[in-house]
């Protein structure tokens, strides 16, 4: 099997300020023809930040959908015409007001594959120093610190459940240990 879709037609069913909602009609393998709904995404990038006191930073926010406050990393929506790492770095220091040091990927996440294109690039670091707390004007949250080992624990007794918090904080954790850390 090849397990490739061809686009036929697609036509722009909703376009937001952050998202746009596509309908396409493919051809699959065997020649018949389906309907594929798509959300498109600018992607969004998370940093797992570590104090000198091997605690990542955490923000408390109400998250709409959910209806509820989620605990995440810091996190937000790429900018059009920036790398991901300057986004994670700029949304570190407007979430929490930490300066990064020793960036490293931990890869990328892909949310929800079945619907959406939206891509998270992961990133830990190292704190250096800490500045103002930069907030959007629509944009509330409380900064918490967590011990490393501590949310690895929350996140298997599942008192996270922010997919890319969850895998950031366990390839923080993974990564830390293989480099004896």
């Amino acid at each position: 099997m090849k397990l490739t879709e061809k686009t036929i037609t697609s036509k722009s069913i909703f376009e937001g300020k952050v998202l746009h909602v596509k309908l396409d009609e493919v051809e699959l393998e065997n020649g018949e023809r389906a309907l594929r709904e798509v959300v498109e995404h600018p992607g969004g990038v998370c940093v797992a930040a570590l104090t000198e006191n091997r605690e990542l930073l955490f923000v408390r926010q109400f998250r709409y959908p959910y209806k509820e406050i989620v605990l995440e990393l810091p996190a937000g929506k790429l900018e059009k015409g920036q790398p991901p790492l300057e986004n994670g770095k700029r949304e570190l220091l407007e979430e929490t007001g930490a300066i990064g040091r020793e960036y490293a990927t931990l890869g990328q996440l892909y949310p929800s594959p079945g619907y959406t294109g939206e891509i998270i690039h992961l990133y830990f670091c190292r704190i250096d120093h800490w500045e103002r707390q930069q907030l959007d004007d629509d944009e509330f949250l409380n900064v918490e610190r967590i011990p490393l080992d501590e949310a690895v624990k929350m996140v298997l007794n599942n008192q996270i459940p922010d997919a890319k918090t969850q895998v950031a904080v366990l390839k923080t954790a993974a990564l830390l240990k293989n480099n004896g850390m």
